[in-house]
């Protein structure tokens, strides 16, 4: 306790954190961490595990097909449409320990968070029921005149994914894991451990500032865009064939860039505790908005309320394993830098809808820092969506419940659509009549459900 007031008194005094996070002078080939250097002077730590295995060819047959047809349109006045032209999404549900999934719905209907215009909407609300291409629109009442809106903006989406079963011994498979706010990859501990010794390629760093990683002194250093081509450089540094990401918190916002940006070379993507698929502005009235110097002073409370909210309970076992897990264990300038540099006007709803990535969202029901509206409203956005609801866990599901997290997160990296069968093969007709089926070969498609983004 002393030695935590006298570094706070030092920080006030000189403006500089006591105990700043340096990389960490040994990396043996052996203990499977790496130091690469994304920018001059800019080190990020990796946690890079290749464990030994006998690959074995992929004998699971041919991916899965998944039609993914949707039409987004946005509206001047803050109203988003989104209009699935294809089957609703639909397979076999993933059965998971204490998991709930949502309906799927064909047609969406939100309001943009960016909405800067209080003028009603021009015509009745849409609420459309689809049944195939036709979709049915509520018509106003008689005697009314009223004029059918332009929108500002219309996006197509038009693809198919092909969606195979990743296991462990199939070399082309790796994963990658992405912490949030104050954390580190020591949070991952339990599934780089599962995962690894399931004969998985696993790759987790450390973001800058963070964890053993070099900590710049500018804040410009810790903006979304700075720490997202960080990400995208040690993603084009471990890249294979098919990727899995897997983030918590403030790193789903980097996965979503990743597989907005990669959507080929990402084969699936995972969401702990995200948040809703809206833009990301800092918060001005926040408390770390405080000069650093009375961060450093207020550490102690900050750490407390972490704790509090990040945990369903808050005990000697739960502060043993944020200790363990090197977690919010970050100066108090990085700290506000990370939380000013929280600005990504592009990743709105419209961003988060055009991705066709097969995503698996993860929600700690007793989450302070994310509702679950949150990430039931992602699943609405995201065309190929799970939502899976841990009834134990809070913010840091993956700490406090690591076997149901892994076993949701298996389960999702084996998950593989229904192949449709050949229709058999009819009679021959006879010469003086031609006999004719008509048969449904579309392929059955995975669950839709709902998602938001911790800040």
């Amino acid at each position: 306790m002393l030695a935590g007031a006298m570094e706070r008194i030092i920080y006030c005094l000189t403006g500089r954190s006591a105990n700043v996070v340096v990389p960490i002078e040994t990396s043996e080939a052996a203990d499977g961490f790496e130091f690469v250097e994304v920018k001059p002077g800019r080190v990020i730590r990796v946690r890079h595990i290749i464990p030994d295995r006998q690959v074995v060819e992929d004998k699971s047959g041919p991916a899965g097909s998944i039609p993914c047809k949707r039409k987004i349109s946005a509206f001047r006045n803050g109203q988003l449409y989104i209009e699935n032209l294809s089957e609703a999404v639909r397979a076999e549900a993933l059965d998971g320990q204490n998991g709930e999934t949502a309906e799927p719905n064909s047609t969406v209907e939100v309001e943009v968070s960016d909405c800067n215009s209080t003028t009603p909407p021009a015509v009745a609300p849409q609420h459309c029921k689809a049944n195939g291409d036709n979709v049915v629109t509520q018509q106003p009442q008689s005697g009314q005149q009223r004029r059918r809106r332009k929108p500002k903006r219309t996006v197509v989406i038009d693809c198919e994914r092909q969606i195979s079963c990743c296991k462990g011994t199939h070399s082309d498979v790796v994963l990658f894991f992405i912490h949030g706010v104050g954390g580190s990859l020591d949070i991952w501990g339990h599934q780089l451990d599962f995962f690894s010794q399931l004969g998985y390629e696993v790759v987790a760093p450390d973001l800058a500032g963070h964890g053993a990683s070099s900590v710049p002194q500018v804040s410009a250093a810790y903006t979304f865009y700075a720490l997202a081509e960080d990400v995208r450089a040690i993603f084009k540094r471990y890249a294979r064939k098919r990727n899995i990401l897997v983030g918590h918190s403030y790193g789903v916002s980097f996965c979503t860039f990743l597989a907005h940006e990669y959507p080929e070379e990402i084969h699936k993507m995972v969401m702990i505790n995200g948040g809703g698929p809206t833009a990301l502005e800092p918060s001005i009235c926040s408390v770390f908005n405080l000069p650093a110097c009375m961060l450093q002073c207020l550490s102690p409370c900050l750490s407390w309320s972490f704790l509090k909210a990040g945990f369903a309970h808050q005990g000697a076992k739960e502060k043993q394993l944020l200790k363990d897990s090197n977690a919010f264990n970050v100066s108090s300038f990085v700290l506000r830098a990370m939380m000013s540099g929280q600005y990504w006007p592009e990743g709105d709803e419209v961003y988060h809808a055009e991705i066709t990535v097969p995503t698996l969202l993860v929600h700690g029901i007793y989450d302070r820092f994310v509702p679950v509206e949150e990430d039931q409203r992602m699943a609405e956005i995201l065309i190929l969506a799970f939502l899976k609801i841990i009834n134990e866990g809070s913010h840091m599901v993956m700490i406090e419940c690591p076997d149901t997290v892994n076993t949701l997160l298996h389960e999702f990296f084996l998950w593989q659509p229904d192949i449709p069968k050949k229709p058999k093969q009819e009679a021959k007709p006879t010469p003086t009549k031609l006999s004719t089926t008509n048969r449904d070969t579309r392929p059955s498609t995975p669950e839709r459900t709902s998602k938001t983004r911790n800040k």
